[in-house]
């Protein structure tokens, strides 16, 4: 998106929103997070996170990021299509309520890969007709939230991580559901 001038669609606005998320508003080193850091905005680039290490480095302003400079407080704009309309809007497809992991598969491609887990249906005509087994998925972010992106759902949803592997993580998400055309699954 900076170096080429990739474009997600304008409904896509991404921010790191320390005030409203569940992370504190301060990073490992102690330097004080701002409320909030707008990282796409209608589609568009606008800033990325900055750590303290990384301003020095390249003589650029901080805006307090981690160390890894990965969003804690990571939220998305809501869409204007009801919950309550996604089965009937997605008409027959894959509909898809539960995602167990995801990592990426191609960080500069911004590629992500991951696995269904539980609520993972088939459906015809708007109507769930059979659920259906863990799969595997690998798809762009550009596709996703570009040229696939159909809709997002006006509610949003709060998602905790969960993660105590080397400590108990307070990184949380707020995002929309997401209508998506010609998604890639892998297995």
């Amino acid at each position: 998106m900076v170096e080429a001038g990739a474009r997600l669609l304008p409904a896509v606005t991404l921010r790191e929103n320390t005030r409203e998320g569940v992370a504190p508003n301060f990073q490992g080193a102690g330097f004080i997070k701002p409320d909030q850091v707008t990282l796409i905005e209608a589609g568009v680039f606008r800033n990325c996170l900055v750590s303290p290490r990384s301003a020095k480095e390249y003589g650029v302003p901080t805006n307090a990021a981690s160390g890894g400079e990965t969003p804690h407080s990571l939220e998305m704009a809501a869409g204007d299509m009801p919950r309550q309309e996604v089965l009937q809007r997605l008409d027959t497809g894959v509909y898809m309520n539960n995602v167990w992991y995801l990592n990426y598969s191609d960080r500069s491609a911004c590629r992500m890969t991951g696995m269904t887990r539980f609520a993972t249906f088939w459906v015809e005509h708007g109507v769930i007709q059979a659920p259906l087994n863990v799969m595997r998925f690998d798809e762009s972010i550009y596709r996703m939230l570009g040229e696939h992106l159909l809709g997002l759902t006006a509610e949003r949803e709060l998602v905790l991580n969960t993660s105590t592997y080397h400590q108990r993580s307070t990184g949380s998400s707020r995002v929309p559901g997401a209508l998506i055309n010609d998604f890639n699954f892998t297995l």
